[in-house]
């Protein structure tokens, strides 16, 4: 009889069916609270008026090909189609070999008429520099305490970063974080500073518009030169002291062609090629 009872429980076990788990509710952009659209790595959906917008703007762009720096300004400024005040930038291309170290090109070019923005300046120095930098308008002076900023709390509000030589061993301790970003200190870009220079002046260029450029792993050089609302002569002055720096920097090794193309832009238009 026990026998026969375990055996029953046994055939009830296996003859009983098992649920099936329950399916993953299925992520929709409901579920996860983000629009259609808005997707990262996904663009907004464009429509009609402003597609025809777009392809029209490229057209022109295109039908006028490689132009003056003159005309490529004004093409810029009729194209122009986004409600702030887009920023200009330029872009070259060089002819060099980014694998070579003695190739990488890298400075500062103090701008004419200025980037049209504020640029934010961290200087660490130390002793009477620290009263010289204040009043020279920098926004943020220290030594040890930035330091510990920005290792502890990750801190990056600002833009441009200047060093007395007697502090760059202790910035050097925030190459890892600085580096990557293009923030670091050092001579080639005129972002450190020696005994023998005026610190002031130097903070002064960098308030007033100095940028600093360097080179791509494609060996290209990238920078912001003004804003769309800048009269066209201040643009072209910007551009044209920014092409003259890198055509000063050309490596003693370059063979052939140094500058390859140069193109202008805005943040909502295309690039525009130029001949200089």
């Amino acid at each position: 009889m026990a026998k026969s009872e375990k055996e029953s429980k046994v055939s009830e076990e296996v003859t009983t069916p098992v649920a099936p788990p329950k399916a993953a509710p299925a992520v929709t952009s409901e579920s996860t609270g983000k629009r259609k659209g808005k997707q990262p790595g996904r663009p907004p959906h464009k429509g009609k008026k402003l597609k025809a917008q777009i392809a029209s703007i490229y057209a022109k762009v295109t039908k006028e090909g490689q132009v003056s720096l003159d005309k490529a300004i004004t093409i810029l400024k009729q194209v122009k189609r986004a409600k702030f005040d887009e920023s200009i930038e330029i872009h070259m291309s060089l002819g060099i070999d980014s694998a070579q170290s003695d190739q990488m090109i890298r400075g500062s070019v103090a701008l004419p008429h200025g980037v049209g923005k504020k640029v934010r300046v961290l200087v660490f120095c130390q002793g009477d520099n620290t009263t010289k930098a204040k009043a020279a308008g920098a926004d943020f002076v220290g030594e040890g305490d930035l330091i510990k900023k920005i290792q502890s709390e990750n801190w990056l509000d600002f833009d441009v970063v200047l060093a007395t030589q007697d502090m760059m061993g202790q910035v050097s301790r925030l190459g890892k974080v600085l580096g990557p970003r293009g923030l670091m200190p050092t001579p080639k870009a005129g972002t450190v500073i020696g005994s023998g220079q005026d610190i002031a002046a130097i903070i002064k260029e960098f308030k007033s518009g100095k940028v600093e450029y360097r080179s791509d792993k494609g060996g290209n050089v990238h920078a912001g030169i003004g804003k769309i609302s800048f009269d066209a002569d201040k643009i072209a002055s910007n551009a044209l002291a920014f092409v003259e720096q890198v055509r000063a920097s050309k490596p003693t090794g370059i063979r052939g062609n140094y500058i390859k193309s140069v193109t202008i832009s805005a943040t909502m238009c295309p690039g525009i090629p130029v001949t200089l």
